[in-house]
């Protein structure tokens, strides 16, 4: 409930920033460049950041907390801080450098001028990146010590600088040039934030872990473990980013604005991942991780708290991907649609989220098995999974962008036809993960019997949502978009308490003891 208490602040004052971006760009030109010179210096973050870390660097020092030697504990997180450090200075050294190259490489779409200005923007906001990577070692430290919710909702004051910049410079600033100038401002603010969110941890870290002492050194036996997963875990997410990077080179070849599209849409569909799938398996790796007894032992406890998060996450997830599918246009509508965010810009967002929610469950599930796998001390079967999904992301993305043009439709479909793939790709990835988990720890998954009433429970609410806009006709997003929402989870909710679905008993059971 912390952990996705602090994700939900931070999603929601994600989506306001989103919202503001869209207000004063758009999905144009400007647009497009800061979105792709944003994903640039994400590699370092993605690299070395949260999920590297959870899966090599908790196991450890959340066992070392559990066998009381804090001191050891505290000194393998300073090793661990002055390496990732030195890492992180270096790599933002050379992505500064090479920023034309990479520009080059990811978007070789983009026109000289588009191109220059993402080269620019990227060479402001590598450093903020590198700064990221030290909030998520403090992330590390806190979820280690149970101190889940300032940790995630650290992004707040990221989010925060962004919307406080665009506020303060973007007033009056219409014309293309002055568009280019307000991007670079953001760019700056950016990297205000990403100081600002590593600061507000560092008191809680150093207070939590007293003992930190920041040597890079590597004799001890805990810091050489931590190090012997970094690699294979880097080589993981290194692949999956790879995957976002090639979507990104594929819609820069799409019409101008896909770019920005995408990660609109991304800012939407990533929202239940984080709320639920981020949320149950960041809470579940330091208890996986403390797990001890025999070998059937701590199968069996691995199995039981998987099971259990795999259908909390379900009961989320489903009808978060019905909501995309059918309900696309009035979520997009209520969040975005404003100043130069238009209807028609909302139309072609509900494209590319309803391709997001074919693979949604599947990814979401996955984010849990890893984190088994992860707790296990095993970070390479992970990657092997991961390196599979990647080569069918690319293959089916390639035929996904292309397909349009030769079916003669709108080449905008392109855009829908990334999601969906990676969608395909995720769930293939997913049943590997699956298979090789039931063969190590005994059978694990939600049962069929849960899946089918949460479908047809998520079923009946799109079908109260749509009477709604029917009724209601083309109302302003605001106006038809609240109610629209509002029922559906009502319905959802009434129809799955009425089914006797565990999981919403137990919702409704944490609301009564908020409310006391």
């Amino acid at each position: 409930m912390l952990v996705s208490a602090g994700i939900l602040l931070s999603r929601m004052m994600g989506l306001v920033r989103q919202r503001a971006i869209n207000h004063f760009f758009g999905i144009g030109y400007a647009a497009d460049a800061f979105t792709a010179a944003l994903k640039v210096p994400n590699l370092l973050q993605n690299l070395f950041g949260e999920g590297v870390l959870s899966a090599s660097f908790i196991p450890v020092y959340a066992r070392l907390l559990a066998e009381g030697d804090d001191e050891e504990a505290d000194r393998v997180a300073g090793v661990v801080g002055s390496i990732l450090a030195l890492a992180a200075s270096v790599v933002v050294l050379a992505g500064i450098a090479a920023a034309p190259y990479l520009i080059w490489v990811i978007a070789p779409g983009f026109p000289e001028a588009k191109r220059d200005l993402t080269i620019l923007l990227v060479r402001i906001l590598f450093p903020g990146a590198g700064v990221l990577v030290c909030s998520a070692w403090c992330l590390g430290i806190l979820n280690s010590h149970r101190k889940f919710f300032l940790s995630y909702t650290a992004p707040v004051v990221w989010n925060l600088a962004m919307i406080t910049t665009l506020v303060v410079f973007g007033s009056g600033k219409m014309s293309p040039a002055a568009l280019d100038s307000l991007a670079v401002e953001l760019a700056w603010g950016t990297v205000a934030g990403c100081l600002l969110q590593f600061g507000v941890q560092l008191p809680t870290v150093f207070r939590v872990a007293s003992k930190l002492r920041f040597r890079p050194e590597v004799h001890s036996r805990q810091v050489r473990e931590v190090l012997r997963n970094f690699g294979p875990v880097v080589g993981s997410r290194g692949v999956v980013q790879l995957s976002g990077y090639i979507d990104l080179t594929l819609a820069s070849l799409l019409p101008e604005g896909s770019v920005a599209a995408m990660t609109v849409a991304q800012s939407i569909y990533m929202l239940p991942v984080s709320l639920f799938g981020m949320a149950v398996s960041a809470a579940e790796l330091p208890a996986m991780s403390s797990a001890t007894g025999t070998q059937s032992e701590i199968a069996a406890r691995l199995r039981e708290r998987l099971n259990s998060g795999l259908r909390q996450i379900a009961f989320f997830i489903v009808p978060s991907a019905m909501a995309f599918f059918l309900l696309g246009d009035i979520i997009m509508g209520l969040l975005y649609q404003s100043g130069r965010f238009t209807h028609a810009d909302t139309l072609f967002g509900w494209k590319i989220v309803a391709g997001s929610a074919v693979g949604l469950l599947a990814s979401t599930l996955g984010r849990i098995y890893s984190s088994t796998y992860y707790a296990l001390r095993d970070t390479r079967t992970p990657l092997k999974f991961a390196v599979v999904r990647v080569c069918l992301t690319t293959v089916l993305g390639v035929a996904g962008v292309y397909l349009p043009v030769l079916l003669g439709i709108d080449r905008h479909w392109g855009a829908a036809g990334l999601t969906a793939s990676a969608g395909v790709a995720g769930w293939v990835e997913f049943l590997l993960l699956r298979r090789n988990m039931n063969a190590r720890i005994g059978v694990t998954g939600v049962p069929s019997s849960l899946v089918v009433r949460l479908w047809g429970a998520a079923a009946l609410g799109a079908a109260g949502a749509w009477a709604v806009k029917l009724g209601m006709g083309t109302e302003h997003p605001v106006k038809l978009g609240i109610p629209a929402l509002g029922i559906y989870g009502v319905i959802y909710f009434a129809t799955t308490y009425v089914l006797k679905v565990p999981e919403c008993a137990g919702v409704m059971q944490k609301l009564k003891r908020l409310r006391r």
